[in-house]
């Protein structure tokens, strides 16, 4: 039997919790086929099922993202909008989708270059607005999600075969 793939969710601030349970689900994780590790800094009120693991991870910053960068590779999904994390996930090979269903895997380096350059053009006008921010979460995006993970876990499965 292939191994299980593993869903890593970084869950501080994540919208779309519930829809990767859906997906772990519809995939098989009640038989062993997919296992979902969620990571947080607090505890979380989650389902309490088998293949559904919370880890709290102290509130050091960026723990959380050390938890999941040190154990996800290839054959694992890891679900994040941190670009810093994005890419040490994959460097280490791990498919890295966003809440919006964007893939980071093809784009990493466009997407770490942009995100410095923001930091650093906020760091040099800390009184003017730099950017819009990101815009508000919507149904479409979390639709676009619900397409990409399945997508990731069919890729997965198909590899494994």
């Amino acid at each position: 039997m292939p191994a299980a793939i593993a869903i890593y969710v970084d869950a501080d601030a994540c919208p779309v919790k519930d829809e990767v349970f859906r997906v772990a689900e519809r995939h098989g994780a009640v038989h062993g086929n997919v296992a979902v590790q969620v990571v947080a800094n607090a505890w979380l009120n989650l389902p309490r099922l088998p293949w559904i693991t919370l880890t709290v991870v102290g509130s050091r910053l960026d723990e959380a993202d050390d938890w999941i960068a040190e154990r996800a590779g290839a054959g694992d999904i890891v679900v994040t909008a941190d670009v810093p994390l994005a890419a040490r996930c994959v460097k280490a090979g791990a498919t890295v989708l966003a809440p919006n269903g964007k893939s980071f895997n093809g784009s990493i380096g466009l997407d770490l270059a942009l995100r410095n350059l923001m930091t650093d053009l906020r760091a040099a006008s800390p009184t003017e607005r730099v950017g819009s921010g990101p815009r508000p979460f919507s149904a479409k995006d979390r639709s676009a999600f619900l397409q990409a993970l399945h997508e990731a876990v069919m890729t997965l499965k198909r590899g494994q075969s």
